[in-house]
């Protein structure tokens, strides 16, 4: 056995008195208090007064607590989905292409569109009618042309990590539990939680044998499965255009699009471009317009429900709704006179910037040719300006600048944020480096929860915790608090990318899934399970050869039975508690709420139910699967009674994912990247299970036992293959990947904003714009012609059909394949 004297470390002073542990001593020796000895390593680096152990490591309490409040969130959930506006079924209630609902009142008194009909009303469905025990394939089916085909690729993620875990959970269970139930190294009493872990098993222990080959196997399981999931993954046709290319970095003085066509026909001969189109700053444009769509919807919903009703007053403040009294002072006027001025002020606002909008061009054009052989040839030859070789040069080149031209496939309108392509090059870069810098000088002092209690401790905030002396509330304060903070910081990590103002969703996305995913690693297993608080203290273990003679630091902590234990609770209230409030969507609530308080009529009520849906956030959602899958899985040998509650976070995960994404959530269109992304952040967490084995072998054993051998050289060879597997991954063809339709006038890159027919109308004070006067001012008039007069208008709020949304930075219709 290795020498315990170069392990053996000092807590700090508990009561002013100085405790000295040798947990390699309390390893190995069955003679000594082993749970005081366990909680003292456990505590040592913290002066929390509830972070602290409890006999069988309080997880039967910890359960039935989050059973009980589990099932209390679900009964307010049910509450609000019914009562609370709507708020259960957003995503049906959010503006599609239709306007009937401002007219003829809420969706049960109309039509329902094919995508929410179904054989039983959308009110009757429940959580459990979307599950995978019902009709799969159907539900399926129905998620997919509802939700789209990223919806189901993630769902189908879900299900194979289901699959996996439950292998894992059954192998934990049936061979590894029993096998650290047959050591003897911790005692026989059944109220001790460390008999479930490896810590039971003694050094000479053959059994330890196993462990290092079911590492192995788990992660030859979880390759086996991830490449079944990769077989899954449909190259969608639109996720690239291959016949157009993305080109930036032109000199924006450059209006002409003849020299961009000039310089191809000359640098690529067999090149024939067939449409330029140059990107303008549409930020203010897009805001206008949005404003003025909802202005003219109040218009339209009060000249409605005046020739109904007769003349309707309104109170324009926005506290109005909330200080409804008449003694606030707030004056009334009549509602469609004030929805039709402000209509007129907004629209006249709108064409100015309009016609402002040729001045602010961006050095973006999307440049569209014949076919994708000739873009796979102009791809090619700038990607080797990466090796300091110059692209084919034209006539003008030095007027074009084409040699700084930054060339790559354009990615689909749909998935590009149109406000964010005005932040570019080094204005772009310098936020970017500004926001990490802040974050990480954020993450390296408060890094996990543990800091965060530590220093809620100086302010005494937990002491009334601590008085209360009960083992219920301070066993399950820090997992909850655990659950709490590693909630809010990779909240930090998700709007540090949101600010970044990346050009695509895809992007975005998977900026978010990489940093909150390393974040959750180091911030719920790597630092916790060394006894370290936070990245600071990390490095510092990590570089300073004397810091583990000064501090209190024990590297023998990540096998001590009650830090399994408290990671056992983590997962336990990320089951329950956290898939509760993900349904319940607390933040979302409150907005929505807040946005109904202060909307000024029923119509922007309306106009609040049908855009409080936002988009499913697959980047984020990834990180936390995956987050709570290495969890489990990293621990699925060192402590096996943690893989069934994996499993069941896994499941329930799923089911609340599902439920949100068709009720809760708007489509999104991503890149296929982010999803073959997920599949290499999967294969951390097994190489991690074998990390923590190779560490407790060190440790244990030695460096030089066979099982340690054993142990690290699979670990080699796990890393290279999966090193070697990701820079050998096959990416698609481009050229072959996706069907390209050769007719230009299929394109469906075509405007909306700068190609709305506003034509002037009367109004009952002045003249208005659209096209509903005359039939608003007959008072008589059939339903059918109502139907007919509201279709009108929905031409030019509707969105295009297709499966590419519009862009708002062309001037003309674009053929865009």
């Amino acid at each position: 056995m290795a020498d315990t004297k170069l392990f053996e470390t000092k807590a700090p002073p508990l009561d002013g008195r100085g405790l000295a542990l040798d947990v390699l001593g309390f390893l190995d020796s069955l003679g000594e208090d082993n749970s005081t000895a366990a909680e003292r390593c456990y505590r040592s680096h913290s002066r929390s007064s509830v972070l602290q152990g409890l006999p069988f490591g309080g997880v039967p309490t910890v359960l039935a607590i989050n059973v009980v409040l589990w099932m209390f969130l679900l009964l307010i959930f049910s509450c609000l989905r019914k009562a609370a506006w709507d708020y259960g079924r957003l995503a049906l209630l959010m503006e599609n292409d239709s306007l009937t609902s401002l007219f003829y009142g809420e969706q049960s008194e109309k039509e329902k569109s094919p995508s929410e009909s179904s054989p039983s009303d959308s009110e009757t469905k429940d959580l459990v009618s979307l599950t995978v025990t019902n009709d799969p394939g159907g539900k399926d089916e129905e998620i997919r042309s509802k939700c789209g085909v990223d919806a189901t690729t993630y769902l189908s993620f879900q299900r194979h990590i289901i699959l996996l875990m439950t292998v894992v959970c059954l192998l934990s269970l049936a061979v590894i539990l029993p096998v650290n139930f047959s050591g003897n190294l911790l005692g026989d009493n059944p109220e001790n939680f460390g008999r479930t872990t490896v810590a039971n098993l003694p050094a000479k222990d053959s059994f330890l044998w196993l462990h290092s080959v079911f590492a192995l196997l788990y992660f030859i399981i979880t390759v086996l499965c991830m490449a079944h999931h990769s077989t899954c993954l449909e190259h969608k046709e639109d996720q690239k255009v291959a016949r157009t290319l993305m080109i930036t970095s032109i000199p924006r003085e450059i209006s002409d699009p003849g020299l961009i066509t000039k310089h191809f026909h000359e640098a690529y001969p067999s090149c024939t471009v067939t449409d330029i189109r140059f990107c303008f700053n549409v930020h203010k444009l897009m805001r206008l317009d949005s404003e003025r769509r909802k202005a003219m919807k109040g218009r339209l919903y009060f000249a409605t429900k005046a020739q109904k009703e007769g003349r309707i007053m309104i109170k324009t403040h926005p506290c109005a709704a909330i200080f409804c009294c008449d003694v606030c002072g707030f004056d009334q006027v009549d509602a469609e006179q004030y929805y039709s001025e402000l209509e007129e002020k907004l629209t006249d606002e709108f064409n100015a910037e309009k016609h402002r909008i040729s001045l602010k061009r961006l050095g973006i054009a999307f440049v569209t040719f014949r076919d994708e052989r000739m873009t796979a040839v102009i791809v090619k030859d700038y990607s080797r300006v990466h090796c300091r070789r110059k692209p084919q040069q034209s006539s003008i080149t030095t007027v074009v600048q084409s040699h700084r031209w930054g060339v790559s496939y354009a990615p689909a309108p749909s998935d590009i944020i149109w406000e964010n392509l005005s932040v570019c090059g080094s204005r772009w870069w310098l936020r970017c480096f500004a926001l990490n810098i802040l974050l990480f000088l954020l993450l390296f002092f408060l890094t996990t929860p543990a800091i965060i209690v530590n220093t809620m401790d100086r302010f005494n905030v937990t002491q009334p915790v601590d008085s209360l002396k009960s083992p219920v509330i301070t066993q399950f304060f820090p997992t909850l608090l655990l659950w709490a903070f590693s909630v809010l910081l990779p909240f930090i990590v998700y709007y540090s990318a949101f600010f970044e103002s990346h050009w695509t969703r895809s992007s975005e996305n998977q900026i978010t899934m990489h940093k909150c995913f390393l974040l959750l690693v180091f911030m719920v297993i790597i630092l916790p399970s060394l006894g370290l608080s936070s990245l600071d203290l990390f490095f510092r273990w990590l570089f300073d050869v004397n810091f583990l003679e000064d501090r209190d630091i024990k590297f023998q902590c990540v096998f001590l039975p009650d830090n399994g234990a408290f990671f056992v609770n983590y997962v336990i209230t990320s089951s329950l508690i956290g898939t509760a409030m993900e349904l319940l969507r607390i933040p979302a609530l409150m907005v929505y709420a807040l946005r109904l308080c202060f909307a000024k009529s029923g119509a922007e009520r309306i106009h609040v139910k049908r855009s409080q849906a936002y988009e499913f956030q697959f980047g984020l959602e990834y990180a936390w699967t995956m987050c709570i899958y290495a969890v489990s899985m990293t621990y699925s040998i060192t402590c096996p009674i943690i893989v069934p509650f994996g499993l069941l976070y896994l499941i329930l995960k799923h089911m609340v994912d599902r439920y949100n994404i068709y009720y809760a959530y708007v489509p999104t269109k991503l890149n296929q990247r982010i999803h073959t992304a997920a599949l290499s952040q999967v294969i951390v967490a097994p190489v991690l299970c074998m990390f923590w084995l190779l560490f407790f072998s060190v440790l244990r054993l030695g460096p030089v036992r066979p099982i340690t051998l054993f142990t690290f050289i699979s670990l080699l060879c796990c890393i290279a293959f999966s090193l070697f597997g990701f820079c050998l991954r096959k990416q698609p063809d481009k050229s072959s990947s996706y069907q390209v339709s050769y007719d230009i006038n299929t394109g469906t890159f075509s405007v909306v904003v700068l190609q709305l027919g506003l034509t002037p109308m009367p109004s009952p004070a002045h003249q208005s714009y659209g096209t509903m006067a005359n039939s608003q001012d007959r008072e008589e008039e059939e339903e059918e012609d109502k139907e007919d007069q509201v279709e009108t208008v929905e031409t030019e709020l509707q969105e295009p059909p297709d499966p590419y949304y519009s862009s708002p930075l062309m001037d003309s219709p674009v053929g865009y394949q």
